[in-house]
């Protein structure tokens, strides 16, 4: 991805996007611009929401496609953070050690 195109994508989630999650314990990192689609992974606690498709397609598409022409989709990459699957071991290894298992 162009640099330039890369500081107008994070100055736009910066002003507009980030505020928004940082206030639900999240973030949003980009992965890639390829032919217009802009490929996104919401992280921390926006990770693996319910609400995550609904937060892109509103919050990060909107601020981004208005504001730079070049992307015309926002894409997000789903998938479970390892924060989560960290988390989820750890009660399974807890809940077998105690014989709940």
């Amino acid at each position: 991805m162009d640099e330039k195109l890369r500081e107008q994508i994070e100055q736009v989630l910066a002003a507009q996007v980030r505020p928004y999650l940082h206030g639900h314990g999240g973030e949003v990192e980009v992965v890639s611009l390829e032919d217009g689609v802009l490929r996104v992974r919401l992280l921390g606690q926006c990770s693996g929401c319910p609400s995550a498709t609904i937060t892109t397609e509103q919050i990060i598409a909107e601020a981004v496609c208005a504001a730079v022409p070049a992307v015309e989709q926002v894409v997000l990459i789903q998938e479970v953070s390892q924060d989560l699957l960290d988390q989820a071991k750890a009660i399974l290894n807890h809940t077998w050690e105690n014989g709940h298992g």
